[in-house]
């Protein structure tokens, strides 16, 4: 028996091709903020690296339209998909032109499409966004994101650590609770699964503070550039496979590839959380 109610596809899939557009001013400051969360300092760059479009055209719902989770209540421009838990699960960025610091932008997001799946765990809806990024009339940075929405599910066992086999190369992250609590703030984003503990374990059923899938992305987008130092970016992928969780080491691999990097982040059991792939011009 479906957990939606009769005819919430045909609603949820009626949003597909809304749009929506925002302008706004990439200031040095925000993009400043953001680099440092991950580690980066020094003055920001002329032109915004790859994937730092995330410190812009954030979210902005007043308090009374936060709903229980710390996310904006459903509804308004996406679908009010019934399902209780949603999450980033992919994302995919192809980077045409640089994005001028100090300058004016405006983002269009367009609804693409809304998808209903059985999963292991259940019903599934996944919306797909397509999000544009101009300067000057010319498209700079295309983003496709994944969302997905599912029920409660089973309570998630803790992630016990395994011998670090093939570790020796491996950059090691552990992400804490401020480093989790600081990149929501550059993100503006207020899903308790990342900041509080007593929700994420009695209410979600995780064994401990969630690390943010676009910050894991994010530290292997930076270590991808890294590694190609003087060439831009083409595009950037990456899903989601596994949760990690807050104070516990994560390794960050890069390998290469015939058409740029593949990428991961591995957890202490050595289970892949993160996957993702770097191409270059």
């Amino acid at each position: 028996m479906s957990a939606l109610p009769p005819g919430a596809i045909d609603l949820y899939r009626s949003f597909i091709g809304r749009t929506e557009a925002a302008r706004q001013y990439l200031d040095p400051v925000s993009l400043k903020r953001f680099l440092t969360v991950l580690g980066e300092n020094g003055e920001a760059p002329a032109a915004l690296p790859a994937m730092t479009h995330w410190a812009y055209f954030l979210p902005l719902p007043s308090n009374d339209e936060i709903g229980e989770d710390g996310h904006p209540r459903r509804g308004g421009f996406l679908p009010p998909v019934a399902l209780p838990r949603r999450m980033f699960a992919s994302g995919s960025s192809e980077f045409h032109a640089p994005l001028r610091v100090g300058a004016e932008a405006e983002c269009v997001t367009r609804i693409v499409d809304v998808a209903h799946k059985d999963g292991r765990s259940g019903e599934l809806v996944f919306l797909e966004l397509e999000k544009t990024i101009s300067q000057g009339g010319e498209a700079c940075v295309v983003e496709r994101q994944t969302i997905v929405y599912r029920g409660d599910g089973a309570r998630v066992p803790p992630v016990e650590p395994a011998p670090e086999a093939g570790a020796g190369g491996d950059a090691v992250w552990w992400p804490g609770p401020v480093d989790l609590f600081r990149f929501s703030a550059v993100t503006f984003n207020g899903h308790r699964i990342h900041y509080d503990a007593p929700y994420a374990a009695d209410v979600e059923g995780y064994p401990g503070l969630v690390v943010h899938g676009p910050f894991t992305a994010s530290k292997l987008c930076r270590l991808a550039a890294g590694m190609r130092p003087g060439r831009a970016m083409a595009s950037f992928a990456f899903r989601a496979v596994a949760p990690l969780f807050c104070g516990q080491p994560v390794r960050l691999r890069a390998e290469a590839g015939e058409d740029g990097l593949a990428l991961s982040a591995i957890r202490q059991d050595g289970k892949v959380a993160v996957a993702a792939q770097a191409s270059f011009h």
